[in-house]
């Protein structure tokens, strides 16, 4: 048996096993051992994609698994690609859980429920890339739908917000299925079969209008999961609730399927298509980009904060799948391949920055119980491991060098750059549109992550939970340094995936490449990262070192000089005004005010100033409360008019049924009447 079967082979059977520790164990071992079992699937998911990213394919044809079907599956350097991915996310995540669900009694996370689901939504995350027909991937995404919907639930009974997040999670999931379901069957139906194969056959013999539709329809059930906006309404929601462990899975594996599904649809099944599908799909991300970051400056809820740097990157990854299908469209495979493989670098860089954020957040959540930045301050000194380890991660998020995030979006960049050479009026017009977003998005990301990190974790701590917090315990700080190992190895060796990252887009369907020869669109050994086509390299290792000497210059040499002078220590006037107090210090709200003044027209933050007069006289004044609030204006005013008309259909409907025996006879009666109608016309 070769290495992806019995890898996967072994995920499977862990994972049933964690489901069954988890239902039938007491509490002092259902956390440990299902924590081990889902190490165990991630192991084995990460072990199968790495194979694959090597070179090695596996299908399997399993007809008694589904009725009527079957279930078919294979694994290709794609499909690798983001169970790699998947499993090294879990099994960090699930080393961190352990510590995280200990602390936490047998409710939430720790509850019979979240650990049976736990490791069956680990197992989904692996298994939905190796679906190989659309019964079998429906089936997966469901089941995936499901287990992260019970999770995002876990903690119902503390907190009214979760039950109101998981309502609007499971109907935003849901809707993505029905669109999911009707593109997919339409394609299977036009192409003559459902497995993958087949429809990659009948793929061109279906009639531009249908590619068009099941290309539409697909497109939006896919950014639906990936939290791209407009359907992204979930999304801040759903995250911010979970237990962290889950928040964590979600954000940085779950939301990667939408991609995968993306690529796989458009890429590889439909083998691309017009420019039109693509320049679409590059807006939807350029505007999921610069709202999601916004979103997050504006948000002084951590967790909050980090979903919506969820939508922003997938937005940029959205960029990149879409400017390699509008490459494909031209003729330009060699640039196609090149913007793909920076979206798919950026998928993993994304990963690995954004679950080490979560983490992070989870371990201030735990000490502290408070999630508002107004409230926290101070940290750094009370959890340093925690502070340094959430530093490193929003450094990839700023994609500042060395950080991680860094190595994809100058790939990005290089595409989008070099692709002005492509004849057309709608590039000419959109490519310089989305290098300038990705830059605006780049320098409000540094703003919401400066406030993240200063306003949490520096200056004071603003409320006792703050000021009592303690360091996370050793098995969090331990899966959390799992994930910041994987932050610093993508940032100085990116080229070691060089190789991987060309099988990954010739899997892709994507012409022009050469994947595992060296000249492919990336390539490199590892110190080096070097692009095809268009003669660019970068050395992370050298920037690091330029970085190093300048800061040690930076800040060496003034304090050589200072030990030459004189100095005396004396304390500074304060105009009597005594030492300052954490009331004094920058909030998350403060500190992101200018930038709401420079975008109010787009953000429309909602005011509220109230002045109680003292009893006595109206002219003093006894209190003064001011509110601020920044609303997502898209979901306000998209959802918000169709969720009323929904309440009032539902009214007016509660009329049609008042209880009437006959009156129900009747329904059923003229229902049957239009059947047979129908039937009789020919329907």
């Amino acid at each position: 048996m070769s290495l992806i079967p019995a890898a996967l082979t072994a995920a499977t059977a862990l994972g049933g096993a964690g489901a069954f520790a988890g239902l039938a164990l007491p509490y002092r071992l259902r956390v440990p051992v299902v924590g081990v079992l889902t190490v165990g699937v991630g192991a084995g998911g990460c072990a199968a994609g790495i194979a694959a990213l090597g070179g090695s394919r596996w299908t399997a044809a399993l007809p008694g698994l589904l009725p009527l079907a079957g279930a078919h599956v294979a694994v290709d350097a794609l499909a690798g690609l983001f169970m790699a991915v998947a499993g090294a996310v879990v099994t960090a995540v699930a080393v961190y859980g352990i510590g995280y669900a200990s602390g936490h009694g047998s409710h939430g996370l720790g509850s019979r429920t979240a650990q049976t689901v736990l490791p069956l939504f680990a197992l989904t995350l692996v298994l939905v890339p190796v679906a190989a027909s659309v019964s079998t991937f429906l089936v997966l995404w469901e089941l995936m739908a499901l287990a992260s919907l019970l999770l995002v639930q876990a903690e119902h009974r503390e907190r009214a917000s979760v039950r109101q997040a998981g309502v609007w999670y499971a109907v935003m999931t849901h809707l993505g299925l029905v669109l999911l379901l009707a593109g997919l069957a339409l394609f299977a139906a036009q192409a003559g079969g459902e497995t993958f194969t087949a429809l990659r056959a009948g793929a061109h013999g279906i009639p531009p209008a249908l590619r068009g539709l099941v290309f539409v329809l697909t497109a939006a059930a896919f950014t639906s999961k990936a939290g791209a906006v407009p359907l992204h309404a979930w999304l801040p929601r759903a995250h911010p609730e979970a237990p962290s462990p889950v928040s964590a899975l979600m954000s940085a594996a779950m939301v990667n399927l939408g991609v995968y599904g993306l690529v796989r649809t458009g890429l590889d099944l439909l083998g691309g298509g017009p420019a039109w599908w693509w320049l679409g799909l590059m807006a939807v991300g350029g505007i999921s980009a610069v709202y999601g970051i916004l979103q997050a400056a504006m948000a002084s809820d951590l967790k909050r904060l980090l979903a919506y740097s969820t939508s922003e990157n997938m937005g940029l990854v959205l960029i990149g799948v879409g400017a390699s299908g509008l490459f494909v469209s031209h003729g330009d495979g060699p640039l196609a391949a090149l913007a793909l493989a920076a979206a798919l670098l950026h998928v993993i860089n994304h990963a690995a920055f954004k679950s080490l954020l979560f983490c992070a957040a989870g371990s201030v959540v735990r000490a502290t119980g408070v999630r508002d930045l107004d409230r926290l301050g101070g940290l750094r000194a009370r959890m340093p491991a925690t502070a340094g380890l959430f530093a490193l991660a929003a450094l990839g998020a700023v994609a500042l060098p060395p950080g991680n995030g860094f190595i994809s979006e100058w790939l990005l960049l290089q595409s989008l750059i070099h692709g002005l050479q492509v004849p057309g009026a709608a590039v000419a017009v959109v490519l310089p549109l989305s290098v300038a977003l990705i830059a605006l998005s780049a320098g409000i990301a540094a703003a919401a992550f400066v406030k993240a990190l200063g306003v949490g974790f520096f200056a004071r701590p603003r409320s006792p939970q703050a000021d009592d917090a303690r360091e996370a315990p050793p098995l969090m700080i331990a899966g959390m340094g799992l994930l910041a190992a994987a932050c610093v190895a993508l940032a100085l060796v990116p080229g070691l995936l060089g190789d991987g990252l060309d099988r990954a887009v010739t899997a892709a369907g994507l012409p022009g490449t050469g994947a595992g020869s060296g000249d492919g669109a990336v390539s490199g050994g590892g110190v080096r990262l070097r692009l095809a086509d268009i003669s660019a390299s970068l050395s992370p290792v050298w920037v690091v070192a330029a970085l190093t000497a300048a800061i040690v210059l930076a800040v060496g040499l003034p304090r050589l000089y200072g030990r030459r002078r004189r100095r005396t220590d004396a304390r500074l006037w304060d105009c009597g005004g005594g030492l300052p107090t954490p009331r004094m210090a920058y909030t998350a709200t403060s500190f992101a005010e200018p930038l709401q003044r420079v975008f109010d027209d787009v953000l429309a933050p909602e005011q509220n100033l109230d002045v109680t007069p003292v009893r006595e006289s109206a002219y003093l004044v006894e209190r003064v409360r001011y509110q601020r609030r920044v609303p997502d204006r898209i979901e306000h005013r998209l959802y918000g008019p169709v969720l009323r008309a929904l309440a009032g259909a539902g009214q007016a409907a509660r009329g049609l049924a008042n209880g009437s025996v006959h009156r129900y006879l009747g329904y059923g009666f003229a229902g049957l009447v239009v059947l047979l109608v129908a039937l009789a016309v020919g329907w």
